[in-house]
């Protein structure tokens, strides 16, 4: 039997558990492990200038491909704290990463020796597993559980404690005959595919809502299948844009409170049957107001995750299912009942989901100085194609974003959804552009969100990771800005002030230009609407030339209010800004608008 360290073991299964890419930064109690991924070879490093950075890059390269599994890797203590905010956005997102991290000798665990923490303990409520690896040869065992619970049900991050005695400890182990656990997924039974669409049947207009469990299980051409079969609209959820391409005659838009459709919304409360498949009814989708987001339908809930079924209200029924397994019987089922003349004609239920969509739109030209910044998403429409992955966290300019940008494949939306951390959206397009760096990458991030982790732009021009990132700059917290307003207050939220460094910006504060360009990036600014279809153009040649991150900061207005609702009800949008009535007010709308 070979002998090797407990971190080369540790290696070799990474290895022939599919990881070739991995994000961290070296430290005493991890350099072990370094060492063996040195000298093992196989598995790509990428150096980050923040933990809690790698984390984030391990997400985005996760999010970028089926099968991905982005590993982080960081030194005992503090590195450990720091990646737990990339555990959080993982798990609360159904994200599989692996977190590994160093730790002091077993027998100073309790010690209070420098840079021990029980991290095990820390991360476990936002993993699916934590351990802190007491002997070494347990190592190969606990990796190859690692692998099988990020895998199976619903995906997720798992951490892994390693000691540092443990890393050195030799033990026995042959890569050659190492195999990967078997995956367990739940499966949708005939029976239940014939209940779910019995319900479909009885219904006179009925809707999918379809989420990013259908991403996870690469399922969105079986999801467009069963649309197209059936002649069923389909709602995406923030996690699932993209399972339909927007410009598909079946698309009916986003449905919420913020990242919502005028039409999606419209659209949702005419309906009477909802069958969600792999989403989780989360509140920026169906609001507080249950009762609003209810009505009278009838709903059938399809997810991985049993106890997700029933967690925010009873569906009328529910299945328990990998959204590949459910679909692949749906489909089944309804071509049976196609071939038997008993499917519904839903095709008057279609033009008017169509009707709405063009004619329900919000606008984004103006010509305004300093700018407006729904011209910036207009012009974004142009400039990228629909190849492009977009890349976003949270704050207005995701929500405006999601409510004008286009999407029209999966795994081109990539969007931390649930956790929102700021300072996401940098790290994570460096992990989407190293995951697949023969597709446009375009980040999208407010001032605020674009300076929380602005250092890891040093990562891009280091590796030599090129993309595009969209900085929108109001010098204010916007979305905080906005809610505050309900309180009667704007307290905390302004970040202008006049830069006796760089007068010329007034009192937009941070000179971002002369900070990217000080981590090696390059960057454009844009105070007219009119120039902005150059700088994109611009800050494409310039990354394909420099191979680097390439800022373009658009300098807007410093106050406007994006759409959404004040009372966290999806039936009770305020519209703030003036609405699109020709078509020059929405040119690049999905659907030119109804004259």
């Amino acid at each position: 039997m070979p002998r090797m360290t407990a971190a080369a073991a540790a290696v070799e299964i990474l290895k022939r558990e599919g990881v070739s890419q991995a994000f961290g930064v070296p430290g005493a109690a991890i350099n072990p492990f370094y060492r063996e991924l040195k000298n093992v070879g196989g598995i790509s490093h990428t150096l980050a200038r923040h933990v809690e950075g790698a984390s984030h890059m391990a997400e985005g390269y996760t999010r970028t491909s089926p099968g991905n599994i982005g590993v982080c890797i960081g030194t005992s203590g503090p590195a450990g704290t720091d990646m737990i905010t990339g555990l959080y956005s993982a798990i609360a997102d159904s994200i599989p990463i692996l977190c590994i991290t160093g730790q002091a000798p077993v027998a100073k665990l309790h010690k209070e020796d420098f840079q021990a923490v029980d991290i095990a303990s820390i991360a476990k409520p936002v993993t699916k597993a934590a351990t802190t690896v007491l002997e070494a040869a347990q190592v190969p065992g606990v990796f190859q559980q690692a692998f099988h619970l990020m895998r199976s049900g619903r995906p997720g991050p798992v951490l892994i404690d390693l000691p540092i005695d443990v890393q050195l400890t030799e033990i026995e182990f042959d890569p050659e005959t190492y195999e990967p656990l078997p995956v367990y997924k739940p499966r949708a039974t005939r029976a239940q595919a014939e209940k779910a669409i019995r319900f479909l049947l009885d219904s006179e207009r009925p809707l999918i809502v379809a989420g990013g469990g259908i991403i996870n299980a690469d399922a969105s051409d079986l999801l467009v299948e069963f649309a197209e079969l059936t002649g069923v609209p389909v709602i995406s959820t923030l996690m699932g844009w993209g399972v339909i391409p927007d410009d598909h005659e079946l698309a009916a838009g986003m449905v919420g409170v913020q990242t919502s459709h005028r039409y999606g919304n419209a659209t949702f409360l005419e309906s009477d049957f909802v069958l969600g498949i792999g989403n989780r009814w989360a509140n920026r989708h169906t609001g507080y107001n249950l009762d609003a987001y209810l009505g009278d339908r009838k709903f059938v809930h399809v997810d991985i995750e049993p106890t997700q079924i029933g967690k925010i209200f009873a569906p009328d029924f529910g299945i328990a299912s990998d959204a590949k397994a459910a679909l692949e019987l749906f489909i089944e089922v309804a071509k049976e009942l196609k071939a038997e003349g008993k499917l519904p004609d839903y095709s008057a239920w279609v033009a008017s989901h169509l009707e709405r969509k063009g004619s329900l739109q919000r606008r984004t030209h103006f010509d305004n100085v300093p700018m407006k910044p729904q011209r910036v998403y207009e012009e974004m429409n142009k400039a990228f194609g629909p190849e492009t992955r977009y890349v976003t966290t949270i704050g207005l300019s995701q929500i405006a974003g999601a409510q004008m940008l286009h999407v029209y494949k999966p795994r081109h939306w990539i969007n931390c959804g649930q956790a929102g951390p700021l300072g996401w959206t940098i790290p994570a397009a460096l992990g989407v552009a190293t995951a697949d760096p023969q597709t446009p990458v375009v980040a999208l991030s407010g001032d605020y969100d674009f300076q929380f982790m602005l250092e890891e732009l040093a990562v891009g021009a280091q590796h030599k990771i090129p993309y595009v990132h969209v900085l929108v700059n109001n010098a204010y917290l916007g979305l905080i800005r906005q809610a505050q307003g309900g309180l009667g207050i704007n307290f905390e939220v302004n970040l202008e002030f006049e830069n006796i460094n760089a007068p010329e910006l007034g009192v937009y504060g941070v000179d971002h230009v002369k900070v990217v360009e000080g981590l090696g990036c390059k960057a454009i600014r844009v105070t007219d609407p009119n120039e902005l279809g150059a700088a994109f153009e611009e800050a494409k040649k310039l990354a394909a030339e420099y191979s680097v991150p390439v800022v373009v900061e658009a300098i807007l207005e410093r106050v406007t209010n994006i759409s959404m609702s004040k009372t966290v009800d999806m039936s009770d949008v305020t519209e703030f800004e003036e609405l699109a009535t020709e078509p020059g007010h929405a040119p690049t709308a999905i659907r030119p608008l109804s004259a």
